[in-house]
């Protein structure tokens, strides 16, 4: 039988197969380490986002670290990380087929699960079968708070709507899903802050009405890898939901802070590992990393660790390559850093973890293709 596995432990990296992704596991235990250690220092809860990993290996550690539990966008996304011994997942989307819902609240008699909404309806539908699995889920209204996508509007509406949670006894009233995405990849710190300052108003006064009609609103989540130290100074957010920040990626990495330098707070710990496979032209070469292997929805991906050599084109299962200087050989191996690492990640099978310049692990990307 073929197997698609680029890797045995304990391989040198040179034997590697390519194209796979590689995981310095130096440097992502030094993303996940900080990024714990920020939350403890600023005593707010962290809930790190799966779909950046996929992994429920690298969600238990995460968890080890602290982290309260995950959060996923899919029901199938989570039934994966609970079948691979997570135990706390805040679905942050919404569920509105009845299938997916009733695997959802099946889900909740294994897990604790949480799930956000924005419409009455849907309440009332999760309400119900909930309540047919004997189960509790807790519901978390999603408020739009600047990202033109999913959300009730802030104030008023989403008052209604906790209280119909409220009112249910299959479904705790959990709190507020405030995220903007936008605000993650903004280069420039001020324009971030700024989208921040306005989120965190619209929050405000959404939780400051809650609150007088005697609604309590424990969770208070959002934030990313672009936004959380802003997200966290703000002291409203009690929950952060950063995802990318143990991978990081191209875009992510050209992120500004406020003295205009380039952010470093976490290490590019994921590469697309890739094989010079044609060198027929002195200016120019191919390598097999192409479309199917990566996205370049934010952007080509950078070679790490050269400025001599760039990568200037993909197509489905070439990546073509500038070398101006012919240095560049048939066979040589190089190491790229995906434009976005989410969904480059959700391309593969495979994780392999490399230490001292030898495998050390193999991952299963266990909720890779799980979108329903």
């Amino acid at each position: 039988m073929a197997s698609n596995c680029p890797a045995e432990v304990g391989m040198p990296l040179e034997a590697v197969l390519t194209p796979c992704l590689l995981v310095d596991l130096d440097a992502l235990e030094r993303n996940m380490d900080r990024m714990a250690v920020f939350a403890r220092e600023n005593q707010i809860r962290l809930r790190p986002h799966a779909k950046t990993h996929k992994c429920p290996a690298i969600a238990l550690q995460q968890i080890a670290r602290g982290a309260v539990g995950i959060c996923c966008q899919k029901v199938s996304e989570a039934e994966a990380m609970v079948e691979g011994g997570v135990t706390d997942i805040m679905v942050s989307n919404q569920v509105v087929d009845p299938r997916m819902i009733e695997r959802l609240a099946r889900l909740a008699r294994a897990a604790r699960v949480a799930v956000c909404v924005d419409d009455a309806a849907n309440i009332d539908v999760i309400a119900a079968a909930t309540k047919a699995q004997d189960a509790v889920l807790d519901v978390l209204v999603e408020i739009d708070v600047g990202a033109g996508r999913c959300g009730v509007a802030p104030g008023r509406p989403a008052v209604e709507l906790a209280r119909r949670i409220s009112a249910s006894p299959a479904l705790r009233f959990a709190g507020l899903q405030a995220y903007n995405g936008r605000t993650q990849h903004r280069r420039d710190h001020a324009e971030r802050q700024a989208l921040v300052d306005t989120a965190v108003a619209m929050t405000r006064q959404t939780m400051d009405l809650l609150e007088s009609e005697g609604l309590q609103c424990p969770i208070i989540a959002g934030a990313g890898t672009g936004s959380y130290a802003l997200d966290a100074a703000s002291g409203l957010y009690n929950e952060l939901q950063c995802g990318s920040y143990v991978f990081m990626d191209a875009d992510y990495n050209s992120l500004r802070d406020h003295d205009g330098q380039p952010r470093q707070d976490f290490s590019q710990s994921l590469f697309l590992y890739t094989t010079v496979m044609s060198k027929t032209r002195p200016t120019h070469a191919v390598c097999d990393a192409g479309l199917k292997v990566q996205s370049v929805d934010s952007g080509l991906p950078v070679v790490h660790g050269r400025d001599d050599v760039q990568y200037i084109e993909a197509n489905d299962e070439h990546g073509l390559l500038a070398d101006p200087h012919n240095l560049l050989r048939l066979g040589e191996r190089l190491r790229l850093v995906p434009g976005h690492c989410d969904p480059t990640v959700n391309l593969h099978d495979w994780l392999v973890g490399i230490r001292g310049g030898r495998v050390e692990c193999i991952w299963p990307v266990g909720a890779r293709g799980m979108s329903l």
